[in-house]
């Protein structure tokens, strides 16, 4: 175990970072093994996302092939596009035809607003930088702090935020998040704990996994949950200036009880561990990105 959302099996992580020359964002994709069941819950005032209608329950389609954390705000949202042509060449995706390349990679995002913060305004995340990010994807351990999707995050207009990353085990089942950190709010104990600064829109992106097999309906519920490491470790959280959204994914290696009572249980436990996963990967993103300093606003 390294602490890493690749401590999954099977998940891989890729970041694409750009900084200098006017360029201060990034992009991360992570990639998931075929069959894996994904779940979202959005809680921020000022989500900017895409495709996460697709992962409701009630929906055709309960895999994805990918998740992608962006920075530029909405602009950043065309770097799925990347990742979904990437997959794509590789016939990795929902079969729509007879043919082995008709498939529609199903291919969930969310950004964070990094607009303006030490980079050109206009210099926001390309389809491009989506592509590189999937081909960059590997299963060793995720990098952490100023990089990826994390490069230009802020937190509590203050502090350099990043990305974070933290995983454990329940016996067989192993939780595993990577957070995104660039919230209004500031971590609920420690030097920075405070009043936040006033200031434009953040947002903290977290993907939450386990190899627990899973239903669309139980991989929701583990986003929904994952919320609450959110709140143990940020002050506030899910404001109208965040877009705060967690992603779940769900491998499906490890059975859990079919018998109702037991598997309830089982559940429980694993939801308790994410909630922890999430919170030690949030304050981990902070740490990661301590070494950058204090945040001056809009530097030049």
């Amino acid at each position: 175990m390294n602490g890493s959302l690749t401590d999954v099996p099977g998940l891989e992580v890729g970041h694409v970072t750009r900084r200098g020359d006017g360029w201060l964002t990034g992009v991360t994709a992570v990639l998931v093994p075929p069959g894996t069941v994904g779940g979202v819950d959005v809680r921020g005032g000022g989500p900017g996302t895409h495709e996460t209608d697709a992962l409701d329950p009630r929906t055709l389609v309960p895999t994805v092939d990918a998740v992608v954390l962006a920075g530029g705000s909405a602009y950043g949202l065309v770097t799925a596009h990347g990742v979904q042509r990437w997959l794509a060449e590789r016939g990795r995706g929902f079969p729509v035809g007879p043919g082995p390349g008709e498939v529609v990679p199903i291919v969930p995002a969310a950004a964070v607003f990094d607009l303006g913060r030490g980079g050109v305004f206009g210099h926001h995340p390309t389809e491009q930088m989506g592509y590189d990010a999937a081909a960059s994807a590997h299963p060793g351990p995720v990098e952490r702090g100023v990089v990826g999707a994390g490069t230009g995050a802020v937190v509590g207009g203050r502090f350099k935020g990043g990305v974070g990353s933290a995983s454990a085990r329940s016996g067989e089942v192993v939780v595993a998040a990577l957070a995104v950190v660039n919230a209004v709010g500031l971590p609920v104990a420690g030097p920075a704990a405070g009043p936040v600064e006033p200031g434009p829109l953040n947002t903290t992106l977290v993907v939450v996994a386990t190899n627990a097999l899973l239903d669309p309906a139980e991989t929701s519920r583990t986003a929904t949950v994952a919320h609450d490491g959110l709140a143990r470790a940020l002050n506030p959280v899910h404001t109208l200036a965040d877009g705060d959204t967690v992603f779940a994914l769900a491998t499906g290696t490890v059975p859990l009880a079919a018998e109702r009572a037991a598997r309830v249980h089982e559940l429980v436990d694993l939801q308790r561990v994410t909630a922890d996963v999430v919170r030690d990967a949030v304050l981990d993103g902070i740490a990661s990105a301590e070494t950058v300093g204090p945040f001056a606003r809009y530097p030049g």
